[in-house]
């Protein structure tokens, strides 16, 4: 069974370690010691993230058929004459985005704005590890 670190956890959350172990200490999610590391099993810490990710569905008023949400923070927006391409920090996730410059300007985007990234695809690639 694959098993993770506080801070691997804490990347694949996308909190920050200390968040994690908050919610470790609050019996969030079970832990176990090996050695002098605490250790989550993969199975709880998927069960958590699930739990956490309806958590933030419920929190959002907003009404979409897209259910990959990453919030983040714009940090780059380079315009051209029609399109524009934004870059979002999302966690640990980088997510680069093609729009109008249009709704560029309409959303009010900016280096440092706080956004929703939605992604809603028909084809994902999954990567282990």
């Amino acid at each position: 069974m694959e098993s993770y670190t506080m801070g691997q956890a804490s990347e694949l959350l996308g909190v920050s370690i200390d968040t994690v172990r908050r919610w470790a200490d609050a019996e969030r999610f079970p832990t176990h010691r090996e050695g002098n590391r605490r250790i989550v099993n993969g199975p709880d810490l998927a069960a958590f993230c699930v739990e956490i990710a309806q958590e933030s569905a419920e929190d959002d008023t907003s009404c979409t058929s897209a259910r990959n949400a990453f919030p983040g923070i714009v940090t780059g927006i380079k315009l051209g004459d029609v399109a524009a391409q934004v870059e979002i920090q999302a966690g640990p996730h980088r997510v680069v985005s093609l729009l109008t410059r249009e709704a560029v300007e309409e959303l009010g985007l900016e280096a440092g704005v706080q956004v929703t990234a939605r992604v809603k695809s028909t084809s994902v690639h999954v990567d282990r590890g």
